[in-house]
């Protein structure tokens, strides 16, 4: 099964990545503006709500790994958003990967470049740049 990987190192403790990857509200701030949560389901609306990929968390170790397996979307059904956190250089070193894909389609491909874009704002988000979430209520930013 192909799965997307990046890594990226951000100026920001492990605990303040870790809340933005592991809550609802930790979401919104960089990944999509329509995110609802509550016990450890997550869910976020895309295109007014046309796609809705409902979260659960697997297996948190805060502040080293949040690991959320994705209950819905016709290709996501199944996959685990997985970030683990390692503090580098007075930061953290965030290695992700969206893993157990059941093939590299031409969706799995856009979604790899989507999730390139997702690290930057994250990590914009965690050194208190505020870029606000890739997918606003009206679609995408750019």
């Amino acid at each position: 099964m192909p799965d997307l990987i990046h890594s990226i190192r951000i100026a920001a403790s492990p605990d303040a990545v870790y809340r933005l990857v592991s809550t609802a509200a930790g979401f919104a701030e960089w990944w999509a503006a329509d995110v609802t949560g509550k016990d450890g389901l997550v869910d976020l609306g895309f295109f007014h709500r046309q796609t809705v990929y409902r979260l659960r968390m697997q297996n948190s170790d805060p502040p080293h790994r949040a690991e959320w397996l994705c209950e819905t979307g016709q290709e996501w059904a199944t996959t685990h958003l997985v970030f683990q956190l390692e503090p580098a250089g007075g930061g953290t070193l965030l290695r992700f990967a969206h893993a157990g894909w059941s093939s590299p389609t031409d969706y799995f491909v856009s979604c790899n470049t989507t999730w390139g874009g997702l690290m930057f704002r994250l990590r914009a988000a965690a050194e208190g740049k505020s870029p606000g979430p890739l997918f606003p209520p009206e679609g995408l930013a750019y």
